[in-house]
């Protein structure tokens, strides 16, 4: 019976990665008997990798549905090259510790890339997190979203009375800032935010697209600078 399940589990790996022909193919190759089991529960690594792949392959799926507007970014919520051909996009929340730990991670790519193009979208999950991340948005009006976004992390934890701390230390300007915040403009742009994360399937932040590959959750330095290298261009582009 477990026998059955795994080659049925393969197949269904393979179906999904590569299509029904690609399993047919599989089955009937004799590459689904036994042998093959114990080889594979001797190196669980390769489900690992059909893993990864069918991930990936519905990502780009998932990409070409939505278009160009993932890459469209909200006025001024850009860092490094705002007119560089290699993109990444993140969806961030200033109360995520794992989003915090890819700051430097980001800025170290930015720094080695001069053709690098970051995308920030925010997306607050966590309780006092829309407060800072309509400001972010107010901040990226003012042409300040990178000082805001970098203050922000580093201020502690992210609520609206934190968020005009950082506003007033980075000289933004707070009138303006207060009703840009509130705007409808910046209410739409995280209902968008929201949406297109959910169709992408992220289930938190922190989110990615690096060109045309998706990638869920805190991966760390090498692992991005990895997909960057290797990814295709953006999607529609």
């Amino acid at each position: 019976m477990a026998s059955s399940f795994t080659k049925y589990l393969l197949s269904a790996l393979v179906a999904l990665v590569f299509g029904f022909a690609g399993a047919a193919a599989w089955s009937y190759s004799g590459f689904a008997d036994d042998r093959t089991r114990a080889y594979m529960m001797e190196n669980p690594e390769i489900l690992e990798e059909l893993f990864v792949a069918l991930q990936e392959k519905q990502g780009r799926e998932r990409l070409a549905q939505l278009g160009g507007e993932v890459y469209e970014p909200f006025p001024g919520a850009v860092m490094g090259n705002p007119n560089g051909t290699k993109v990444l996009v993140e969806f961030t929340d200033y109360n995520c510790g794992y989003c915090e730990a890819s700051v430097p991670d980001v800025t170290r790519l930015i720094a080695e890339d001069p053709d690098l193009k970051v995308i920030l979208r925010e997306l607050p999950q966590f309780q006092g997190s829309e407060g800072a991340a309509r400001m972010a948005l107010a901040a990226a009006l003012q042409g300040k979203y990178p000082e805001f976004h970098d203050a922000m992390f580093k201020m502690g934890p992210a609520n609206s009375e934190t968020a005009e701390i950082v506003a007033r230390n980075i000289g933004m300007d707070l009138e303006r800032a207060r009703v840009d915040a509130a705007s409808n403009a910046v209410t739409t742009e995280l209902a968008r935010n929201t949406s297109i994360a959910q169709s992408l399937g992220f289930g938190g932040t922190p989110g990615w697209i690096a060109g045309d590959t998706t990638i869920n959750g805190y991966v760390g330095y090498d692992r991005m600078k990895e997909t960057l290298a290797e990814a295709g261009p953006p999607l529609g582009s």
